[in-house]
């Protein structure tokens, strides 16, 4: 289960591929067939569940096109 969401604002994004290399999870895939609106190539998301949102992606990426998002983790009930 993925344990956090990525988002790319597709406005900021110039394609670069940077988010892609510096994944260690293989969580995005770089260049995808999608464009951005200022005709740029995004990159793609091929193993979500995979992501554990330790937010490197985001960190490196130049444009500040990335957020990253970390799910709580439900706590455990007690009885």
């Amino acid at each position: 289960m993925a344990k956090g969401e990525i988002t790319i604002n597709e406005l900021r994004c110039k394609g670069c591929g940077i988010c892609a290399h510096v994944c260690a999870r293989g969580v995005l895939r770089w260049p995808s067939d999608k464009l951005t609106p200022n005709g740029y190539l995004l990159p793609a998301f091929v193993a979500m569940d995979r992501c554990n949102a330790c937010q490197v992606c985001g960190w490196m990426c130049p444009d500040h096109a990335i957020e990253v998002y970390r799910f709580a983790e439900a706590a455990a009930s007690k009885r």
